[in-house]
């Protein structure tokens, strides 16, 4: 599984000129799922996110959690993460798992964070989405679950 999160101060997805989810200040997740993740690695990645500390302080140091700071995710499905673009100038897509597999953990992931008591907001799986957001900092980090 992986992840790419952009801590924001808003941000929103639209499909068909409609806004389908929006946050405020948290975490907008690009997630992308692979053939091998299973719940263990959605609950390690939630876990983490979740209490990553990159929210400041009182003294201006990223020392605070979205937990902390009751920071909200905007979690939008994201197989291209898994394209591999080393070879030629057409990305193949071979690692991203099927939609068969992919949609269950991605509710699954919804629903833990949602378990966590975090406010979440989504976008659609498969669709054409747009997505807009406030980059906060910028803070940007890429996150992978443990090698199996």
């Amino acid at each position: 599984m992986k992840s790419v999160i952009q801590r924001v101060s808003q941000a929103s997805v639209t499909i068909d000129n409609v806004v389908v989810g929006e946050i405020q200040k948290g975490f907008m997740i690009l997630l992308g799922i692979t053939h091998t993740d299973t719940e263990k690695d959605v609950k390690w990645m939630v876990d983490k996110i979740t209490g990553l500390r990159v929210f400041e302080d009182e003294n201006g140091k990223m020392n605070l959690s979205l937990e902390d700071v009751g920071g909200e995710l905007l979690i939008v499905s994201q197989f291209t993460l898994y394209g591999d673009a080393r070879k030629g100038r057409r990305p193949s897509f071979i690692d991203a798992a099927r939609p068969e597999k992919a949609i269950p953990l991605y509710e699954k992931f919804v629903e833990m964070a949602r378990e966590k008591g975090v406010k979440v907001a989504t976008g659609e799986f498969g669709a054409d989405m747009k997505v807009s957001l406030i980059n906060d900092g910028p803070v940007t980090l890429i996150v992978d679950s443990p090698e199996k």
